[in-house]
């Protein structure tokens, strides 16, 4: 498929498939969402009122731009993080080596060296990036992905937009998610679709609709709530 870098308001990349007319990250910024959207909206929240380690699972890995923000919330804020996340595409050592999402980050050069080890490492392995941070990225779709029950506190949603992959924002898939998930576990994403909140309540979500990155006035929350 042909994939295009693009630069977004913020100055970092992003990559855009003319195939879906799709785009990987707002264009007002890609950095500016992802922190917006699953590190403020996501980890934050949830280690504000739980400690010990955090288990994320990320539906869509993609450029790797949130495994490697958590990465740096995980070395920052002394916090141990377990990642596993799933990419049925992977870009190619030719798309992601462009991608300059390190430049913005205190330490650049540590930052890219990490960058380049999350698309590089091994998939369906254990790879204990940093002290603070074990990640794991499989080959496979969410239909395909064998989830554990009760596992996971936080799950970054990062899936193209509905209308791009309408299969992912279904009921049965948003199930498969609410199972996986510990009591009080946190599912992030930049959709605000009102069709998606209804779903996600279906699915078993308590739906809370926040304020949005730079350009979206809105985003989603859910909230798996204790028995």
């Amino acid at each position: 498929m042909e994939i295009k870098v693009i630069q977004t308001e913020d100055g970092s990349h992003s990559l855009y498939r003319p195939d879906i007319m799709e785009s990987y990250h707002s264009f007002h910024g890609a950095l500016q969402e992802s922190v917006h959207v699953y590190i403020k909206a996501g980890l934050d929240e949830f280690a504000s009122r739980n400690i010990g380690t955090i288990q994320v699972f990320e539906v869509g890995f993609g450029t790797g731009l949130n495994a490697l923000l958590t990465w740096q919330w995980a070395t920052e804020n002394k916090r141990e993080v377990v990642y596993t996340t799933i990419e049925p595409y992977p870009l190619t050592e030719e798309i992601w080596s462009q991608l300059n999402f390190a430049q913005s980050f205190s330490n650049p050069i540590e930052s890219q060296k990490i960058f380049e080890q999350l698309h590089a490492c091994d998939w369906e392995q254990t790879n204990q990036i940093h002290r603070n941070f074990q990640f794991t990225k499989n080959l496979s779709k969410l239909e395909d992905f064998i989830l554990a029950n009760n596992r996971y506190h936080v799950v970054f949603f990062d899936a193209f937009a509905p209308k791009k992959q309408p299969e992912l924002w279904e009921e049965t898939a948003l199930k498969k998610i609410f199972v996986s998930m510990k009591p009080k576990g946190i599912l992030t994403t930049y959709c605000a679709q009102g069709q998606f909140q209804r779903t996600l309540q279906s699915a078993g979500f308590e739906v809370e609709r926040i304020a949005g990155p730079r350009g979206k006035k809105h985003m989603v929350r859910g909230i798996k709530m204790e028995k």
